[in-house]
């Protein structure tokens, strides 16, 4: 169906083009020829559009072939092409049409004889479309290196507004991580990030502590009052004074607690008892004595090592020894060797609350046992 559709067509387009050559052929060689015998110059037409229609008529199967050929190589090749060819050779097309129609009107207004301009126009917008559509086809790289670029400006743009909003929470100090001083230590290893928060309230308190009449809790106080005084000019490390104070709480801690919600801050402390209650209301904590206890050397039973044996134990015969870090080695049957150095086998390693003890056994002692 659809190709008697195209044939007709064909055909009356062929009746159209024949009658249109016939009367420019006879409208300029023999004008007169209308005048002198109009119904012969009327049955010219009729015939000539008849002959040219059928002509057509009849090639149209070919016609029709080669332009569905044609049609299924132009889409075979534009498989092959990428869509951002396809879519900047379509823009440069457009474009190179719309220069060469400028340039057209241009050149028919100074070129007047009508041959002349209409070949040189169709040069024109055959140069000019083909320019368009190869400028445009070899910008394609230049346009994906500038989306490479866009894509990487856009992700630094976001990973810049993502560090901003992922900062670092105030580390909030209490009196008692003060007072022990290791903090001190652990911010110059950098392991810690500031900045560091003084509340008000724990100064006040270090104050009274380091006035206090008691020569041990005076030294206390005026240890944590120099280990602030050494964080704070020797380190590297940003320190705030929060004057905020919270008049209907009378307890330090529970003023810490109220201040690292309010800051949205972490407490750092060695406090067991706070510890756990900052866990109870939901507010992060840095325990000192925690992160001592996981920085300890791994010992596996088995291991041998060489201690001193310092004092006795609760239990009878057993001797107490001492790692570098404070770790406790309760030795079995080691009361004897009190005061002296002796190896050790590691029989066994208790982790509780208050820190790692490793049992073990006089190396001796298993020796002759095995012996």
């Amino acid at each position: 169906m659809i190709n008697r559709i195209i044939r007709g067509m064909l055909a009356a387009l062929g009746a159209l083009l024949g009658l249109a050559i016939f009367v420019y052929i006879t409208n300029a060689l023999a004008p007169e020829a209308i005048h002198n015998s109009f119904i012969t110059y009327v049955s010219a037409i009729i015939i000539t559009s008849l002959l040219s229609g059928g002509i057509l008529f009849i090639l149209s199967p070919w016609l029709i072939n080669q332009g569905r050929n044609l049609a299924n190589w132009i889409e075979r090749e534009l498989a092959n092409v990428p869509i951002v060819n396809i879519v900047l050779g379509s823009v440069g097309l457009i474009a190179g049409l719309i220069i060469a129609y400028l340039i057209s009107g241009l050149l028919n207004n100074i070129i007047p004889i009508p041959f002349v301009g209409g070949i040189l126009s169709a040069a024109i917008y055959i140069f000019m479309s083909y320019l368009g559509v190869t400028i445009a086809t070899k910008k394609t790289d230049e346009l994906t290196s500038l989306q490479a670029i866009f894509k990487k400006n856009s992700s630094n743009i976001r990973e810049r507004s993502s560090k901003k909003e992922s900062k670092v929470s105030p580390k909030i100090l209490d009196t008692s991580v003060i007072i022990d001083g290791r903090i001190a230590d652990i911010c110059k290893t950098g392991f810690v990030e500031g900045p560091l928060v003084i509340p008000g309230f724990v100064l006040e308190e270090l104050r009274h502590i380091a006035d206090s009449s008691d020569s041990l809790k005076r030294n206390r106080g005026r240890r944590g009052l120099d280990i602030l005084n050494k964080i704070q000019k020797e380190l590297d490390i940003e320190v705030k004074i929060n004057e905020k104070d919270f008049d209907d709480l009378s307890e330090v801690d529970t003023k810490l607690l109220r201040l690292a919600q309010v800051l949205d801050g972490k407490v750092l402390t060695n406090d067991f008892n706070l510890n756990k209650v900052a866990e109870f209301q939901g507010v992060p904590v840095l325990n000192i004595n925690e992160l001592a206890n996981a920085v300890k050397p791994i010992v596996l039973p088995g291991e041998e090592m060489l201690v001193q044996v310092i004092k006795d134990g609760k239990e009878s015969g057993q001797g107490l020894a001492y790692l570098d870090d404070g770790t406790m080695i309760v030795v079995e049957s080691g009361k004897k060797f009190i005061g002296k150095n002796i190896d050790v086998l590691v029989t066994s390693v208790l982790q509780t609350a208050a820190g790692r003890m490793i049992f073990a056994k006089p190396k001796s002692m298993i020796d002759k046992s095995a012996s």
